[in-house]
């Protein structure tokens, strides 16, 4: 069977500053990997090429066999929408709005209906465990709270495929061992392939599989974690 996701020879370059020098890997449709490394080694440069929000300079991006480095911005946003979930460091909410807004509005992007997408969001923020936020606004919630409506939004589409960005960078090692298990038991539950970025040895020891990434270049761990 073809991986679901795969980097070939992946090369990305800011200024001149080279963030990736060549970095390959394949990811099976379902695996949890965790792409583990120092900061500034670009685990986190392949994590946006691989979802598709930057192009690399050299190389190939693949999802489901179709080329994501050939794809125009649109068609790129058309298929994070569609298929991928992206969980960021800091949440990344929309600060205007409320818990339930910022994951209903990801569910209006994807076609449902006002009165469906509130009553989706609504479900999502209650099985992350943060249901009595959802009249909150993003200033108004703690980190470990914020985590978890970023993930309730990035769960609710239904994606094939979602990435955390060190999404429990910012909390505290209970707070981010809670948000982290909540991701994983959801997306073992539906077969969800998820790519996470670390640099926590303990985060990583929850994937099914490490890959580590040094000076722009990837390979994989001495020992696999389960």
């Amino acid at each position: 069977m073809s991986p679901l996701l795969q980097a070939s020879a992946v090369g990305k370059t800011f200024g001149r500053t080279r963030a990736l020098r060549g970095a390959s890997l394949e990811i099976d449709a379902g695996e949890v990997v965790a792409l583990s490394g120092p900061s500034g080694s670009g685990k986190s440069t392949l994590l946006h090429c691989l979802a598709g929000i930057l192009v690399p300079d050299t190389g190939e991006i693949r999802y489901g066999g179709t080329r994501l480095d050939e794809l125009d911005e649109e068609a790129r946003t058309r298929l994070r929408r569609e298929s991928f979930g992206i969980v960021f460091q800091f949440g990344g909410l929309v600060p205007e709005l409320t818990a339930a807004e910022n994951v209903a509005v990801a569910l209006m992007f994807g076609g449902l209906g006002r009165a469906e997408a509130a009553a989706t969001a609504s479900e999502w923020l209650g099985r992350v465990g943060a249901g009595d936020c959802a009249k909150l606004r993003p200033g108004d919630l703690s980190g470990g709270q914020a985590q978890r409506v970023a993930l309730a939004r990035a769960l609710a589409t239904g994606p094939k495929v979602v990435f955390a960005d060190e999404p429990t960078g910012a909390l505290d090692s209970v707070a981010g061992e809670e948000v982290l298990g909540l991701l994983l038991s959801t997306a073992r539950e539906h077969g969800t392939t998820v790519v996470l970025v670390t640099h926590d040895n303990r985060i990583a020891a929850f994937a099914d599989r490490e890959i580590v990434i040094r000076d722009g270049v990837a390979g994989e761990a001495p020992a696999v974690r389960r």
